[in-house]
């Protein structure tokens, strides 16, 4: 396949709830949609920002149909399946229907805290298969374990429908790593807003944003000018953002993007337990912060 159509700007679509709990589908289009007027290159359905694992298995298939019949081909499309358990990640992608979806983004194990050669050996099971292409996703700050670069490149050559990894370990040495051990196309994809520019600056070729559930037009110019060299100009804009950035994440991913949605009058402040919604000092926060911003 084409990797670059994975370059750019992908965005962690949210799942916005009623204040009753169910999925507001409404609200998901409005999202969808203003994702794509706003220039992004791919949209991720069912990752963490996604509130994935509280969603049943009929919500998660429904919201897979909703976003494919939504964007209508106007944009890339990745999905989230991944999980501590192989089997079932495999059942999923062998029952699916995945149709209109380019590749999937799988988690590492979370939980049961598999070694490099578990990491492996689970990985190159789902590999074979998946029937879409593969982005590993390392965030060992959710699921308690860290990928190797040693184990990422094991899995690249060993697996050629595995394109790329979306890196949110925040840790910018294994990602310098990474693109030393890696073929050139293989896809190094930052997990972190605020370290965009960084990793691009490494070699990277973007980012999975939260903050562009919000902001799709304005992320979107700090990606492209980052990718197209003009590195001073992304930190630029990159930066006025910062403090929003960092409220986003005060209590935890998607409680500040939903809160900012919120806001701005997008959808309701409505999670699902274990996550509560934003408490009034972060929407204070957030308000305050948008109006500096705006202004």
């Amino acid at each position: 396949m084409n990797r670059d159509i994975f370059k750019g700007l992908g965005v962690a679509l949210i799942t916005p709830f009623m204040e009753n709990g169910a999925v507001d589908f409404a609200a998901v289009a409005r999202i969808v949609d203003n994702l794509v007027e706003g220039g992004v290159d791919y949209i991720l359905v069912l990752g963490t920002t996604g509130e994935t694992p509280t969603l049943t298995s009929d919500e998660r298939k429904a919201l897979i149909r909703f976003v494919r019949e939504r964007v209508a081909g106007r944009v890339r499309l990745m999905v989230g399946i991944g999980g501590n358990c192989t089997h079932d990640v495999i059942t999923t992608l062998r029952t699916w229907n995945l149709s209109g979806y380019d590749a999937i983004l799988s988690v590492n194990p979370y939980y049961n805290k598999p070694n490099q050669e578990g990491l492996y050996q689970h990985f190159k099971a789902i590999s074979e298969a998946s029937p879409l292409p593969i982005m590993l996703y390392n965030i060992p700050g959710r699921t308690g374990i860290n990928m190797a670069p040693e184990t990422i490149a094991r899995l690249a050559k060993d697996c050629d429908n595995i394109i790329g990894i979306k890196e949110a370990s925040g840790n910018l040495e294994q990602m310098a790593k990474i693109k030393e051990l890696l073929p050139d196309d293989f896809l190094l994809i930052s997990g972190d807003d605020g370290l965009t520019v960084e990793v691009i600056k490494l070699g990277g070729d973007g980012v999975i944003s939260v903050l562009a559930n919000a902001y799709p037009a304005q992320t979107k110019e700090f990606v492209d000018l980052a990718l197209a060299g003009q590195i001073d100009m992304a930190d630029k804009k990159l930066h006025a953002f910062d403090g929003i950035i960092s409220a986003l994440f005060e209590e935890g991913n998607p409680v500040g993007i939903k809160t900012l949605l919120y806001a701005n009058g997008v959808c309701s402040n409505t999670m699902r337990l274990p996550l509560v919604p934003g408490s009034d000092n972060l929407l204070q926060k957030i308000e305050s912060l948008v109006a500096e911003y705006e202004n």
